[in-house]
């Protein structure tokens, strides 16, 4: 399964933000063993910055996203990405941004703590602990 995840999974485990902590945690696991594949934008990539570095310092967090780099795909974000997303009908520009991601770029799901962020059917959406519990199911 390839999965985009969303900006606040990788926030929540970089900052331990609790109750989300274990399971985006769980999440980037699975990933790094190679259960499912793992995307970010790379937009997301100057916004975590912007987020971590504030509460963590530059250099934790440029050491964090150096490690993140390692075990999840980056998609880009070029003008048919923009284009769709600003078309689409969503209430957050970035979420607009991450769904054009993982549309253009065929991906199965986009994990995200905030379903209702996303309206939409396809691809799926799923919350970290959806994800897990879908993966323990198969096994």
């Amino acid at each position: 399964m390839k999965v985009l995840l969303d900006t606040n999974i990788i926030v929540d485990d970089a900052l331990e933000r609790e109750p989300f902590l274990e399971a985006s945690e769980q999440v980037l696991v699975l990933i790094e063993q190679g259960q499912v594949e793992g995307y970010v934008s790379a937009s997301t990539f100057g916004d975590l910055y912007y987020i971590i570095r504030k509460l963590r310092g530059r250099e934790w967090t440029m050491n964090y996203l150096r490690q993140l780099v390692t075990f999840c795909q980056v998609v880009t974000v070029d003008r048919a990405t923009i284009t769709m997303a600003l078309t689409a009908n969503f209430r957050d520009f970035e979420d607009a941004i991450q769904y054009s991601c993982a549309v253009i770029n065929q991906l199965d799901a986009i994990v995200t703590r905030n379903p209702q962020d996303f309206p939409v059917a396809t691809p799926r959406i799923l919350t970290p602990n959806e994800l897990i519990q879908e993966l323990s199911n198969s096994r």
